[in-house]
């Protein structure tokens, strides 16, 4: 399973098909999905109450973020009492991540922040984190494809990547039992306080050499024939695709099963040079119908599926020897947790979902729900889908059937 997130709603006079069933048309905003328009289906009417401000007032932008993957409503703080859900894909990883070198995979273009206030009073981290371990962890994304990459499959050039894997392994045991002959020795001389303290390294060393049994337990990772990327790219598109790219090789060499990328977060007012989009996002997101402004956001909708599009050929290029696609064995959920920028509003949700045949999904679908289903059903569709047995998640009211 593989959620991709992009902010601030769109402009859905451009982005909706143009008739519901079997047979729509791509509109204008997302015609680069023309070469896999039948490996995805559009979803309209989802919604997500718990993002609507209620008694909580201003914030949107926070609660679309916090809720997209917990369907959970975030406490209105700016302080460390944070408090949320679980989210569908930390649900899914905490129950099937043994059996994967990583859990889980969490990756965005934006930096990381887990405090601070950032929108009307609700902390930062809210905001910059679309996963969470419980209702007050979040899961911090990696934005450096090349720290992602040497996560997966060790440091150095191909060829270079085994032995200065099993040298790292070597040295971090080493490191990790000459750290505890210190411990136990300082530990004679401390009093009750300090004890505690110290515990807590323990603790903390622990999990560590936790980590390290279960990667020697999968042996060598893959090395895979690619340059190791330098970094992150000047160009915001070509940091997305990089990225994209050591997504499908984490899932390709079945390094991790469960995937969330955080194309930028909520609210953000990144500019957009590589379609010469100067204005910020969510600025432009306040359009008041100015054509002007719809207009830039039009534009902005296209360049994100674009990259959309750019990922779904990767998936669907990786063949295996029954001539089943890496991308018919991935659910792959695109969208936003607001839909009109402008309005705010957490209804009519624009949501893509792509892939995921070979377990039961039916794609080249425009499916249409009136009045309103919980985005949370979709979620524990996918939930069970992955072998989770849940009855129900957040908000849920049921499953939506992808299978018709």
């Amino acid at each position: 399973m593989c959620y991709l997130y992009v902010p601030n709603g769109v402009n859905m006079r451009h982005w909706r098909p143009s008739s519901a069933g079997d047979s729509f048309e791509l509109n204008r905003s997302t015609a680069a999905l023309a070469d896999v328009a039948g490996e995805v289906s559009f979803i309209e009417g989802l919604r997500h109450q718990n993002g609507t401000s209620g008694r909580d007032g201003a914030g949107d932008h926070a609660r679309a973020h916090a809720t997209y993957l917990t369907a959970a409503r975030p406490r209105k703080t700016a302080g460390t009492d944070i408090h949320l859900g679980v989210s569908a894909d930390q649900l899914v990883a905490q129950r099937i991540g043994e059996a994967t070198r990583l859990p889980s995979l969490e990756l965005s273009c934006d930096g990381v922040r887990r405090s601070g206030s950032c929108d009307s009073g609700y902390a930062c981290a809210y905001q910059f984190n679309l996963s969470w371990a419980d209702d007050d962890t979040p899961v911090s994304p990696e934005d450096n494809p090349r720290l992602v990459f040497e996560r997966l499959f060790g440091d150095g050039d191909h060829g270079e990547r085994t032995a200065n894997y099993q040298r790292r392994q070597a040295q971090q045991k080493s490191m990790l039992d000459f750290l505890s002959e210190e411990a136990k020795f300082i530990d004679r001389q401390l009093g009750g306080d300090d004890r505690q303290k110290l515990d807590e390294y323990f603790t903390a060393v622990r999990d560590i050499e936790r980590r390290i049994e279960k990667s020697e337990a999968y042996g060598v990772p893959a090395d895979p024939d690619r340059p190791t990327p330098p970094g992150i790219p000047t160009s915001y598109r070509d940091h997305i695709r990089l990225m994209m790219d050591v997504l499908s090789l984490a899932l390709e060499t079945d390094s991790t099963r469960v995937a969330s990328f955080m194309l930028a977060h909520d609210g953000s007012n990144r500019s957009f040079p590589d379609i010469e989009i100067g204005d910020g996002h969510h600025d432009l997101s306040h359009h008041k119908k100015n054509p002007e402004r719809l207009e830039k956001i039009a534009r902005i909708d296209q360049f994100y599926v674009e990259q959309f599009a750019y990922f779904l050929k990767k998936l669907k290029s990786s063949v295996d020897s029954e001539g089943n696609s890496l991308l018919d064995h991935t659910m792959v959920l695109y969208g936003s947790g607001i839909c009109d920028g402008d309005r705010h509003n957490h209804d009519d949700l624009p949501v893509i979902a792509a892939g995921g045949e070979a377990i039961g999904w039916k794609q080249n679908k425009y499916r249409r729900f009136k009045g309103g289903r919980p985005m949370a059903d979709l979620h524990l569709d996918m939930i069970r889908r992955m072998g989770v047995e849940e009855e129900s998640f957040g908000d849920s009211a049921g499953v939506l059937d992808m299978t018709s």
